[in-house]
């Protein structure tokens, strides 16, 4: 399968990143952007820092995406709250072959098309694509999930810093335990490889993309709450039992959807205390005043627990005291 041209939609700290892999891999890199981000894209290419290297590639940018015509891989990093805008304007980008990969944070709309439990494999979840239109827009059968394990940042638009990780795992969303890697994927895992990522195939994306949810769903709402970097929130003992009460529950639902969790909570404590004090990627959308991803991380685990029966109380609260405080800022919908 050759996949030559590549298109980023949303070209932040996450797309920049996987942007100039793409270019870097031979593709014909383009990216739908608009404003400051556009102008930079076009006077000064994308760059990558890390450390003391200094990357910069070529790219064509365009705020219509018809501009850009049909791709071979197209790779949306946008924040959960702009997806329904993204579904009503991507179609130039999407042909019969198109390859989407998402780099996304929480639950994506397409997470119950295969990877879990056979009650739920084919819903779709409400909190997350409210009218189907997202769906609709990207179907799912051409879809490439993923769950990026890299910290990034923008120095500037069109800027990207790399803090620490340089990998992703990449798998089909609609494959079945027992399901053998399909060439598409193969293909795609190996144009990241040679843009110098490291890449893992997964048999099971839900899997992987629901294990990091569990760590994030916490961190993410009650620094938006508190203001406070991870370090902080771990070490008040109070505030890390309500986030373990949060994390068993979420546990137990993806035992009940086919997605155990082996580790305890205090095993993904140990793991963020390691990371040492930083912001959330939420918690820097909320000093930014942009919308938070409340209903992709914490409402779709809320809407999972209803469907298994799962009782969630403490997840419950975590949602309407962040959704309260964002509503209060601007940041999430009335």
């Amino acid at each position: 399968m050759t996949l030559k041209k590549a298109c980023i939609y949303g070209a932040g700290a996450i797309g920049g990143w996987l942007g100039v892999a793409l270019a870097k891999a031979g593709c014909e890199l383009a990216a739908v952007a608009r404003g400051e981000t556009l102008a930079a894209l076009r006077s000064q290419g994308l760059t990558l820092v890390h450390g003391d290297m200094r990357e910069t590639v070529a790219l064509r940018a365009e705020e219509d995406p018809a501009a850009l015509g049909v791709q071979d891989v197209v790779v949306i990093a946008v924040k959960a709250p702009a997806m329904p805008e993204v579904a009503r304007r991507i179609a130039p980008l999407i042909g019969p072959q198109t390859l989407v990969l998402t780099a996304m944070n929480g639950v994506p709309w397409w997470f119950l098309a295969g990877g879990v439990d056979a009650s739920l494999r084919g819903l779709q979840l409400k909190t997350v694509d409210p009218q189907g239109e997202i769906a609709q827009a990207i179907p799912t059968t051409q879809v490439i999930g993923s769950v990026v394990h890299a910290s990034c940042s923008l120095d500037a638009p069109g800027v990207v810093r790399r803090h620490f990780g340089n990998s992703i795992i990449v798998g089909e969303p609609t494959a079945l335990p027992g399901d053998a890697s399909t060439e598409r994927l193969l293909a795609l895992a190996e144009l990241l490889r040679a843009g110098g990522l490291e890449v893992k195939v997964s048999d099971n994306i839900q899997r992987d993309a629901w294990y990091k949810l569990w760590g994030n769903m916490t961190m993410n709402p009650v620094s938006a709450i508190t203001g406070a970097t991870t370090d902080k929130i771990l070490g008040d003992e109070l505030v890390r039992g309500f986030i373990t009460s949060v994390m068993l529950e979420a546990k137990e639902i993806g035992a009940r959807i086919g997605l155990p969790i082996a580790d305890t909570p205090q095993d993904r404590h140990q793991v963020t205390l390691k990371l040492g004090s930083f912001k959330t990627s939420m918690l820097q959308d909320v000093e930014a005043g942009k919308p938070v991803e409340l209903d992709a991380l914490v409402g779709a685990v809320r809407e999972m627990g209803v469907l298994c029966g799962v009782a969630t109380p403490s997840t419950d609260a975590l949602l309407g005291l962040a959704r309260l405080r964002a509503r209060q800022l601007g940041l999430y919908p009335a």
